[in-house]
């Protein structure tokens, strides 16, 4: 039995799939499939079996996820304790969509990093909102942004709203949208599949069908092709405000937006959170940290986030 196999198995129970958990590691699903094999070698026990809804864990199984959880953390903290005492940085893994990514976590790493003096090494990335929660209480994340996380109170995490926007919808000025919203092409960012995300939950809502819905790398690759009058892009109005303002795009009512939306910054409990996530959920309340939400930059390409089990999952 390895920390890492525990990992692979608090993960599948958490997100309910093995093709979730690979996801959200950075791994192929036959890698989760062996750790999960040889853990339940080791217990005799299936641990996790397919049900209607999923992987549903065995009698052994839901025994084992607190027990599992609590190890995989400690074994995340064994690990920074290790890095302090050598003298290198500490790591900060932030995690949020990928609309997030694009035009947040880049500036807002760079200058918590240079506050800190190097003390600190950001790394950011992308997952939907059930990845975020599930990698942060095992500390395989330290701080997601975006929706509040806290509603499972065994998952030991808390949220504080730390921004308000506004959900529009995008399109060219010189193209309007005809007909229904159920009819119009809707050109959305990796995040806009998550269909616990703001993006998800208005397609959801207008009833929109999957045939309807084109996915880019990136959201300013939708905004290109939506001024382009190829169909409408959901957007954060603030992150789109230069592009508004240009008019080079405009705002596209809807039964649906603009919708208020809240940004939380989420984290394990203070006593269990690294001083590093601490630090970083003050400094997103602060007038600079604010000011980073607002007016972050031009975007730049979301990366994959893989946590450091991915290296010796199978091992």
């Amino acid at each position: 039995m390895t920390l890492t196999q525990l990992s692979a198995f608090v993960l599948v129970a958490r997100l309910g799939s093995v093709k979730a958990a690979a996801k959200a590691l950075g791994v192929s699903e036959p890698a989760v499939s062996q750790a999960l094999a040889s853990l339940r070698k080791y217990f005799a026990d299936p641990l996790l079996i397919r049900g209607t809804n999923g992987m549903e864990m065995t009698p052994g199984g839901s025994r084992l996820i607190n027990v599992a959880a609590q190890m995989v953390a400690l074994g995340a903290e064994a690990d920074a304790v290790v890095r302090t005492a050598k003298g290198q940085p500490e790591r900060l893994r932030l995690v949020a969509d990928s609309t997030l990514v694009e035009f947040v976590s880049g500036p807002l790493a760079e200058a918590f990093s240079s506050g800190t003096s190097g003390s600190v090494e950001v790394t950011s990335g992308v997952a939907t909102c059930a990845e975020m929660a599930a990698l942060v209480s095992q500390r395989l994340a330290d701080l997601a942004i975006g929706p509040p996380l806290a509603g499972d109170l065994s998952l030991g995490l808390v949220s504080r709203p730390i921004m308000r926007g506004t959900l529009v919808v995008l399109g060219s000025p010189r193209a309007s949208p005809q007909g229904p919203a159920t009819g119009w092409p809707w050109l959305v960012d990796p995040s806009g599949t998550d269909p616990d995300g703001e993006v998800g939950r208005l397609l959801h809502r207008l009833g929109v069908p999957e045939r309807r819905v084109r996915v880019f790398p990136n959201q300013t690759a939708a905004w290109e092709a939506a001024a382009a009058g190829t169909g409408v892009a959901p957007a954060i109005s603030h992150l789109a405000a230069k592009q508004v303002r240009r008019q080079e795009l405009a705002v596209v009512e809807t039964p649906g937006t603009p919708r208020p939306i809240c940004w939380h910054a989420s984290t394990l409990r203070l006593d269990r959170c690294s001083a590093a996530a601490a630090s970083l959920s003050h400094f997103l309340g602060t007038p600079a940290g604010m000011r980073l939400l607002r007016s972050p930059g031009g975007g730049v390409p979301p990366s994959r986030f893989r946590p450091p089990v991915y290296v010796t999952i199978w091992s």
